[in-house]
């Protein structure tokens, strides 16, 4: 079975699903209130130390296994675009990495997240239109001032144009502390007339 070849069966019934993205307000638009303006935020998952979603994402993340990006994203996108306040959507763009660290890695994981959401919406998506033009340190063991202070000014927009009067998806693997999610809405919020909502997989328990 083709779900089998990323996810057992009994896995893919078992995963910890978060239902925020048919809330108005849940924990993870919590995150960014009197921050940043955002029209709509959603996580797939819960993750948690040990978990299986921490397994699943590690894998992701880490080991190579880029296709379970697709699978999940496909997934949820299939469940954002029953939702009417996640209909509108015009473009998904996936949190960049900076060049140097994607060489590192081998790919971007927020990349093919990005790919299976669009699969699952029926959405453009695009991996040139917001660039990270400067290497940060990892933010695992930092604070969320620190995080902030790390992110604040590396991401850049390459055709602001093309991103005008439109309602962009932006997409990452994990919502914690939301700093670098937050960093690249403040980036995007400056085109005019443009709109913008935020996806993870997961978001931290």
């Amino acid at each position: 079975m083709q779900k089998e070849l990323f996810l057992c069966l009994h896995c893919l019934y078992n995963l910890p699903e978060t239902r925020y993205h048919e809330f108005d307000e849940s924990p993870v638009t919590q995150l960014f209130l009197g921050r940043i303006s955002v029209e709509n935020v959603g996580s797939f998952l819960f993750y948690k130390k040990g978990n299986h979603t921490q397994k699943i994402l590690h894998s992701l993340k880490y080991h190579g296994l880029k296709e379970i990006g697709v699978f999940l994203g496909n997934m949820y996108g299939k469940q954002l675009a029953k939702h009417p306040k996640w209909q509108d959507i015009d473009i998904i763009i996936p949190i960049p990495l900076h060049k140097k660290k994607e060489k590192k890695r081998g790919y971007n994981q927020s990349e093919w997240i990005a790919k299976g959401l669009g699969a699952g919406m029926q959405v453009p998506y695009s991996t040139h239109l917001l660039i990270r033009s400067e290497y940060t340190e990892t933010q695992t063991k930092k604070n969320r001032f620190q995080r902030w202070e790390n992110v604040k000014e590396v991401f850049h927009i390459t055709d602001i144009k093309a991103l005008e009067n439109k309602h962009i998806l932006l997409c990452d693997d994990v919502l914690t502390t939301g700093a670098t999610l937050e960093a690249a809405v403040q980036k995007l919020a400056l085109i005019s007339a443009v709109k913008v909502s935020v996806v993870t997989l997961a978001t931290a328990q």
